[in-house]
């Protein structure tokens, strides 16, 4: 599973952009447990998010979602993190 976090926004509107793929990975059950809740609850157009927050674009396998601060759910909040940290 190809995994894919785009963020936008926040106050220095810098972005970030992070890709994890888990074919081979121990933890592979793990992660796509949280790509497809993540998936669930994302929107299929970019979501007004608050001023100076950041937007997210989710795509797992070619399927994309967006999701904005602060209306992310935890799954959503989890993945996002983990990706940019993890395929930075």
């Amino acid at each position: 599973m190809r995994i894919q976090v785009r963020r936008t926004g926040g106050f220095a509107g810098i972005q970030r952009h992070g890709e994890v793929n888990t074919s081979g990975r121990p933890d592979a059950h793990e992660w796509h447990t949280l790509a497809e809740k993540a998936l669930a609850a994302g929107r299929g157009t970019a979501p007004i998010g608050v001023p100076d927050g950041f937007s997210y674009e989710i795509t797992v396998d070619g399927k994309t979602v967006y999701a904005a601060d602060p209306k992310l759910t935890e799954e959503q909040r989890s993945l996002i993190s983990r990706v940019l940290k993890e395929g930075a």
